[in-house]
């Protein structure tokens, strides 16, 4: 099965960002964008990718062990940028640096179950928006949301998701995320 460690905005982060993101469709273009649903909002921690059915007993385990070694920390979503014109994200303030560090021991928590992992890429927190292909230019929509600032929540919890990828071949249909398992961050809860 298809796997990412991740962390969840809570609703309320989730409207805040919905509301700012509805700004930005009437600008030129944006219905070519793919946008993403809120439902499936989420800062990927560790994408695992293909995780045998067999293994996810100990990589959950382990990564109750990350969660249970790492406090929880305020945390916010805030402005916003792209990867050129392929994503168009917004941006994580507060904490930072603990974010950082529960993405490390995720991805070493995958590692240790022998999971291969992408090559290893200094951590870029981001929750996508929308995808685009080339046209237009996401830079507009970034600047958009240059000013953006959520409320601050503390982060309590650390998830682990099943992607179900789109079967029926209908364009523009988008995976599905499926909760598979949740853990406390030290001393929460």
């Amino acid at each position: 099965m298809r796997l990412f460690a991740a962390l969840l905005p809570p609703s309320a982060a989730a409207g805040e960002l919905a509301a700012a993101a509805e700004k930005l469709k009437p600008l030129p273009g944006a219905e070519a964008l793919r946008w993403t649903r809120r439902e499936s909002w989420h800062f990927t921690l560790a994408f695992m990718s293909e995780v045998p059915d067999e293994t996810v007993p100990e990589l959950s385990a382990r990564l109750e062990r990350a969660a249970h070694r790492t406090a929880p920390f305020p945390l916010s979503l805030r402005g916003g940028g792209s990867f050129g014109d392929r994503a168009l994200w917004a941006g994580a303030e507060g904490d930072v640096d603990a974010l950082c560090l529960l993405a490390g021991r995720a991805d070493a928590a995958a590692r240790e179950c022998g999971i291969t992992m992408e090559e290893h890429r200094r951590y870029r927190p981001h929750l996508t928006l929308a995808r685009g292909g080339g046209e237009p230019s996401l830079r507009a929509y970034a600047d958009g949301l240059a000013d953006f600032a959520g409320t601050e929540w503390t982060v309590a919890e650390l998830t682990l998701v099943r992607s179900n990828l789109p079967g029926s071949g209908v364009p523009g249909e988008r995976p599905r995320y499926e909760v598979v398992g949740r853990w406390p961050l030290g001393g929460a809860g």
